[in-house]
Parts: C-alpha cells; sequence; structure tokens
C-alpha cells in the first residue's frame, strides 16, 4: 500500500468517525426531543443531520477514490449500494425532522392563542361540558405527545435501519480490506 493510499485510507476512517457518529446521534435523539416538544433542540438536529448527512458524501467520494476503480469487486458494489440506500433513508429522515418542527411550531403557536368564547358556552345548565348532538363529548385537544406523532416513529425506525446498514458496511469494509 502506497503512502497516499494510506492517506486516503485515513481520510476515509476519519470521514468515517466524524460524520457517522454525530450523524447517527442526531437521528437516534430526534425522537426523544419530538416527544418532548423542544423546538429549538429539534432545529439544532435537523440542522446537524442536514450538515453530517452532505459530509458523509465525503465518506463517499474518498472511498471511491480508494477504490481506484476497482469496482468488480462484490463487496464494494453491496457496501456502496447500502451507502446510496443509507443516504436516501437519511433524506426522509431529514423530511421528517422538517416536518416534526413545523407541526411542533404550529402546536406550540396555537397553545398561544386564548381558547375560543364558545369552548366557554359549551357546558350545560349545571355546569357540565354538553354533549355532541349525536350524544358524543365534545373534541378534545391533542395530548402532548401526540403531536409529530407519525414522525417521531418514522424517524426512530429508519435511523436504526441507517445504523444497521454502517454497521454491515463496517463489517463488510474490515472483512475484506
Amino acid at each position: 500500500m502506497s503512502t497516499s493510499d494510506r492517506l486516503l485510507l485515513f481520510l476515509h476512517i476519519g470521514f468515517a468517525i466524524f460524520t457517522l457518529g454525530p450523524l447517527t446521534a442526531a437521528t437516534h435523539s430526534t425522537p426523544r426531543y419530538i416527544r418532548a416538544r423542544n423546538v429549538t433542540v429539534l432545529r439544532y438536529l435537523h440542522r446537524t443531520t442536514q450538515i453530517y448527512g452532505i459530509g458523509t458524501l465525503g465518506i463517499f467520494l474518498v472511498g471511491l477514490a480508494l477504490a481506484e476503480g476497482d469496482l468488480a469487486e462484490v463487496w464494494l458494489s453491496v457496501s456502496m449500494t447500502l451507502f446510496v440506500v443509507a443516504l436516501v433513508l437519511l433524506l426522509i429522515v431529514e423530511r421528517d425532522q422538517r416536518k416534526a418542527v413545523r407541526l411542533l411550531e404550529a402546536a406550540e403557536s396555537a397553545a398561544e392563542v386564548p381558547a375560543r368564547p364558545a369552548a366557554k358556552e359549551a357546558k350545560g345548565e349545571d355546569g357540565e361540558e354538553a354533549e355532541d348532538k349525536d350524544g358524543k363529548e365534545p373534541a378534545k385537544p391533542a395530548a402532548q405527545g401526540d403531536v409529530a406523532q407519525v414522525e417521531r416513529g418514522r424517524i426512530a425506525a429508519l435511523a436504526g435501519v441507517v445504523s444497521l446498514i454502517w454497521l454491515v458496511i463496517l463489517v463488510l469494509m474490515v472483512w475484506n480490506g
């Protein structure tokens, strides 16, 4: 292995350590802060995902340079394919983070608006809440943890899948490298 190859390998490993670590931490932490409705931290995690997600392209490019055009080996093709799949999944995670930020901001602004006077008039003569015409109780606001619940679950699932993909790629690199 020449000195330039060693330098490329060092850069490849460095990119992997310093981009995948923060990226994985940010994606795995996101559901917790969606549940806590912490929009400030969620914005930070979304920005972290964007920056380090773009940084992961450095891993791919240095890996291509390290392969030196010998892409006929199966483990390299599998690794590159898995890497592209992981990037596509990260795009979905980033989209869901953005949507969760918007939903939480909307829920925050809706909570700041005072209750409508008509809601106060919905009480019956005895002070109890009046029932709907169908005999159902009036709709209640969503529980605190229900905002962006779909996004939270999808982010948690996809972040786990992406982490497993990173581990499979690592095993392929160590085993065949």
